[in-house]
């Protein structure tokens, strides 16, 4: 597998009035089965307008997964390996600016088979590690990587795996 690295630093302000819709992507959250099952999901018992306006700028990172025809069967893993390798990136970042917070790349999978314990009404595990996603907080992903990162989203569609995926993630600072 072939990965590229697209980045782009935006002001939160702009972002926000650009690409951010807070009801239009919590109706499409209430449509996963992570919709308050992850603490990393909505819903929230803060706005996540002003999780955003707590922050001048917003470095972006996409990630695009070229995939050979014998990847495909196993972009599953490829995607969590990927994300992974993203996470330890935006984590790092957050090292170096004091104040700073990651988003994740969809959502959140620490606690792994265990499952979230949000679900149980328990505390998330992993606190200090748990990030949210652009779009979690009503940011448009797919807007975000054409417009900004200059690469458009790719879906698997009647069970056919895109010839590539991208993961979009970020930090806040």
């Amino acid at each position: 597998m072939k990965t590229e690295t697209f980045e782009k630093t935006i002001d939160v302000e702009t972002y926000v009035k650009d690409y951010v819709n807070v009801e239009e992507f919590l109706d499409c959250c209430r449509q996963c089965e992570n919709f308050n099952r992850k603490w990393s999901c909505p819903s929230y018992d803060f706005d996540p307008v002003d999780y955003w306006k707590k922050y001048d700028s917003l470095y972006v990172i996409g990630k695009k997964m070229i995939l050979q025809e014998e990847e495909k069967e196993n972009w599953r893993d490829l995607m969590t390996q990927v994300k992974e390798e993203m996470t330890q990136i935006l984590y790092a970042e957050e090292e170096k600016h004091p104040g700073s917070v990651s988003l994740s790349a969809g959502s959140c999978n620490l606690c792994g088979e265990d499952g979230c314990g949000r679900k149980d009404g328990k505390p998330c595990r992993f606190p200090d590690k748990m990030r949210y996603s652009i779009e979690s907080l009503g940011g448009n992903v797919g807007l975000t990587a054409s417009r900004l990162l200059g690469i458009e989203l790719l879906w698997i569609e009647e069970g056919r795996v895109p010839d590539y995926f991208v993961l979009v993630g970020g930090l806040l600072y």
